[in-house]
């Protein structure tokens, strides 16, 4: 990463309020167009996927685009990211994923200040929660050992998916939960539910990180593994 530590910063906080502008933005949007639930997810969907792919691109060169506690978190335990750094990413994130739901609320006229009252808990959810956290970051981690050109697309690909195929609509993201439960809209959940999603959340990221870290090593040169036998 090239840039310093204010740049980084200020990105990952930028990033993060796009991304969460654009998750609740859409889902007030879709869901003053219609009354149709499914139509509803379909329209706060695409435009999720969409800025992923955008952010990406164009933070990525700057702070790496992690927009998301729990790819911040693996990035620190693998040593990627120094540990200062990675707890200023963690406030910032927070701090702009809530400055995106604000911004959200402005734009379409509603109350600033919100308190989700949308029910997201039980067995289903969290582990929903888990199986999304666990795919975004072993995409990501897969994307970097493979692809890393196509980390743009995979992770926006990647939630366009976990959307539709995870019974929480794949959050993913503590940040992005702790924002959403400040918005009683389409895509708000109870504060009260916010801890099991963020435990969630974090164990699925530390699953995919343990994975990847053997599935995904160099293989041994062939002499090598036969002077270890």
């Amino acid at each position: 990463m090239a840039a310093d530590i204010p740049r980084r910063i200020v990105a990952e906080a930028l990033g993060t309020a796009m991304l969460v502008a654009t998750v609740v933005g859409s889902g007030i949007m879709a869901d003053r167009l219609t009354d149709d639930v499914g139509l509803s997810l379909l329209g706060n969907t695409l435009p999720t996927g969409a800025i992923l792919v955008v952010l990406i691109t164009i933070l990525g060169p700057i702070s790496g685009a992690h927009l998301n506690p729990a790819v911040t978190l693996v990035f620190a335990l693998r040593r990627e990211i120094e540990a200062t750094a990675a707890l200023a990413y963690v406030i910032a994130q927070i701090v702009g994923g809530v400055a995106g739901t604000l911004l959200a609320h402005a734009m379409f006229e509603l109350p600033i200040l919100q308190i989700s009252q949308t029910v997201r808990t039980g067995n289903g959810q969290w582990i929903a929660e888990l199986v999304a956290a666990f795919g975004l970051v072993f995409t990501i981690l897969a994307g970097l050992r493979f692809r890393s050109d196509a980390i743009p697309w995979l992770v926006g690909l990647y939630i366009t998916a976990a959307y539709w195929f995870t019974a929480s609509t794949s959050f993913a993201n503590p940040a992005v939960a702790v924002a959403r439960a400040l918005s009683n809209t389409f895509a708000g959940i109870r504060p009260i539910d916010l801890p099991a999603f963020i435990v969630a959340e974090l164990l699925g990221a530390l699953l995919a990180m343990a994975l990847a870290g053997w599935l995904l090593s160099e293989p041994k040169p062939i002499r090598q593994m036969r002077a270890a036998k």
